[in-house]
């Protein structure tokens, strides 16, 4: 028995063509609005004070580098990037240690109320950051944190927990069952499966996972500015701010400041963009 061709009219074609140059037009039109005001930053940092007031528009027939220049000078820009870089850094460095050991666990072993305990962790995606600041402030004052880098980091890690977890189980979890007991014959013990066997299959998405939550503590801003008041110990988006506390706001240099922050987050995420997608990919399988 022959399984009747299937084939289309020259009208679904037409049809299925307009639906594509409507879905391809409109995603177009999105992303121009997206990076629309990323152009108008990148164009202001070029521009003097007077040219952005006059003409906000992104782009200019004199671009100058003087802005920049200006800015390094007026913010502190190495301090401040030094002390963004520990509280990122340091952060992805301890989520790093904890939450795949999490996810393999959550993935690989059978222990009591363990479906309960992810439940609980997927649960808290759901939880607004912004209803757990006053008791993150009031416990960072009752440990003496206040006014170091831990004050910020160890809540950056904590918040980190529920999105790294389910990413590491997912990933973990493709991984062929044969390969943890074909370990296991050989002798191997739990630790030792984990760092030597599913730790390195585990590159992009424990990539992907350092990328996400790196963004997530270089933009932080509440944080740095609730548990700090010196100063010297902002990062930078935190110091970008004292640009706007003059008595006459240099725009160019607010948008000069603004570029200098996000710079770093796009050279690293153009850097490891292949494992970022190859990480998602493999959680979203798993």
């Amino acid at each position: 028995m022959t399984t009747p061709r299937l084939t289309r009219t020259p009208l679904a074609k037409i049809g299925g063509g307009g639906i594509r140059a409507v879905v391809i037009v409109l995603l177009v039109i999105y992303g121009l609005i997206s990076v629309f005001p990323f152009l108008v930053m990148l164009g202001g940092a070029l521009k003097t004070n007077q040219q952005v007031i006059t003409d906000p528009l992104p782009f200019t027939t004199a671009p100058t580098l003087q802005t920049l220049i200006d800015t390094f000078a007026v913010l502190d820009v190495p301090r401040l990037f030094l002390n963004s870089l520990v509280i990122a850094g340091g952060s992805c460095l301890l989520i790093l240690v904890v939450f795949p050991l999490a996810g393999y666990a959550f993935a690989v072993l059978e222990f009591p109320f363990k479906k309960t305990l992810f439940a609980i962790f997927v649960g808290a995606l759901f939880v607004p950051a912004v209803t757990v600041l006053l008791p993150i402030i009031i416990l960072n004052q009752e440990l003496g944190l206040a006014g170091s880098p831990l004050a910020v980091i160890l809540p950056v890690v904590n918040g980190a927990a529920p999105i790294a977890i389910v990413l590491m189980r997912s990933y973990y979890s493709s991984v062929p069952r044969e390969l943890h007991e074909a370990a296991v014959l050989d002798g191997c013990s739990e630790c030792a499966i984990y760092w030597r066997i599913y730790f390195p299959l585990s590159r992009s998405a424990l990539i992907t996972v350092t990328i996400i939550n790196f963004v997530a503590a270089w933009n932080e801003y509440v944080l740095p500015l609730l548990t700090n008041d010196d100063p010297s110990k902002y990062p930078l988006p935190v110091g970008l701010q004292s640009l706007l506390a003059t008595n006459v706001v240099q725009w160019n240099q607010v948008m000069a400041g603004a570029l200098i922050t996000v710079v770093p987050i796009i050279i690293l995420f153009v850097l490891l963009q292949r494992f970022f997608i190859n990480g998602l990919q493999g959680s979203v399988k798993g």
